[in-house]
């Protein structure tokens, strides 16, 4: 047994048998949503919440159905908040937000304090609007309106791929670019790092680093990880995460893959996901003109520190051939969504590309991508459908809402 199967959580690939997967049910941050804020949490629309949690609840039931365990992100929170340390960190981290003012930050200082671990899991993720304190009256509250917040909401909480990745058997507890989100990986460490069921896990990156988001990362292979350079992801903070996995000994290459910088491709996983060992579903409209940066490490680590690791970077090459040379395979096969690019437009909008494997050849997909379902059929990959007319308001499909956390291990 490895190390990954024995301590209970790890992953070395995208495809290795799904075993354990942390969700987030839509709830009451969703409910927060207006037409005056959605632009700025990130939303193209306002979803209808209750159908939006009827169909997580079948994704996540269709995962059960495959023996995945589902463990909901709130429920760890609550849980970490045992821990009078997250507690405290909790709090400390939401109290610095430079929009409060001391005399309501005293206030909620104190209100946090004496809340309850699911009373403080629920104010930090459904945020606190303004006629809900009952003290800490004074220039801020009165300048304010009513239904302003004074503690946002985490819409994007339902996309738990973002905040944190597996790789191997430490976890990336990553750094998010945009300000709505930023508090979203400050929670996620706290569960990490203080929640019973990750004692002894090792972290990598951390959320007061460069920047870099999960759903940049592909695990590729046993030692081969991809990070899209975009919209969400730097260079810097690829640089970073990089020289993590070289000086742990989590790869031994780490492909820089430029996206576009636009809503419709934030993420590499929005362009491209894994669905086998040797099989991508991948938005045709950039596939010939997506390339890939090898980075590797020029020499051995030796004595090394991970800063003084010197690295080799590759010129560009075409992603599919710079994976496959990385991956030690003849062909990364291409699976194209869509039958034409109008199509594969549409449908790499509402995630076509942005499956969850849960094992070589089975996916999880949107159910309203009739065209890349049917290629993915036609290539051999059996197609787990899943509704997503609301969740996809979000701009993100089965892999975004998901993080897994136990993998059984290709190598």
């Amino acid at each position: 047994m490895t190390a990954t199967t024995t301590a209970g959580w790890g992953a070395d690939s995208e495809v290795g048998r799904l075993r354990t997967v942390v969700l987030h049910r839509p709830g009451a941050e969703l409910r927060r949503l207006t037409p005056r804020n959605n632009d700025r949490l990130l939303f193209d629309g306002i979803p209808w919440v209750g159908r939006a949690q009827e169909e997580h609840d079948a994704f996540a039931q269709a995962l059960r159905d495959r023996d995945v365990e589902v463990l909901y992100l709130t429920d760890l929170l609550t849980e970490t908040f045992a821990s009078s340390d997250a507690r405290r960190d909790a709090i400390a981290d939401v109290l610095r937000s430079r929009h409060l003012g001391d005399t309501l930050r005293d206030y909620l200082a104190d209100a946090l304090a004496d809340a309850s671990p699911a009373e403080l899991t629920e104010a930090l993720t459904a945020g606190i609007r303004n006629d809900e304190v009952r003290g800490g009256h004074g220039l801020v509250t009165s300048l304010l309106a009513p239904d302003d917040f004074l503690v946002d909401p985490l819409p994007n909480l339902l996309f738990t791929r973002d905040s944190s990745v597996w790789v191997r058997d430490r976890v990336a507890v990553t750094s998010l670019a945009m300000p709505a989100r930023s508090r979203e990986t400050q929670l996620t460490e706290l569960i990490y790092a203080l929640h019973p069921r990750f004692a002894g896990a090792e972290r990598i990156h951390g959320w007061q680093n460069e920047y870099v988001e999960g759903g940049d990362v592909l695990l590729l292979a046993p030692g081969v990880i991809a990070v899209g350079v975009g919209e969400r992801s730097t260079p810097a903070g690829v640089e970073r995460l990089a020289r993590q996995a070289f000086h742990g000994g989590l790869a031994h290459t780490v492909l820089a893959v430029p996206i576009a910088q636009e809503r419709a491709t934030m993420h590499l996983d929005t362009v491209c996901t894994m669905v086998d060992v040797d099989k991508v579903v991948m938005y045709p409209n950039v596939a010939d003109t997506l390339r890939a940066h090898a980075v590797t490490l020029a020499e051995p680590v030796g004595d090394r520190s991970e800063s003084e690791l010197v690295l080799r970077v590759a010129p560009a090459a075409p992603f599919l051939e710079a994976a496959a040379a990385a991956m030690g395979i003849e062909r990364l096969h291409r699976i194209d969504t869509g039958l034409d690019p109008v199509t594969a437009e549409r449908e790499q909008w509402d995630d076509g590309n942005n499956t969850l494997a849960l094992a070589p050849r089975v996916a999880v997909a949107y159910e309203r991508n009739d065209e890349t379902n049917a290629r993915l059929e036609e290539a051999g990959i059996e197609v787990v459908r899943i509704a997503g007319s609301e969740l996809g308001s979000g701009r993100g499909g089965p892999r975004c809402m998901s993080c897994p956390v136990l993998r059984d291990p290709l190598a």
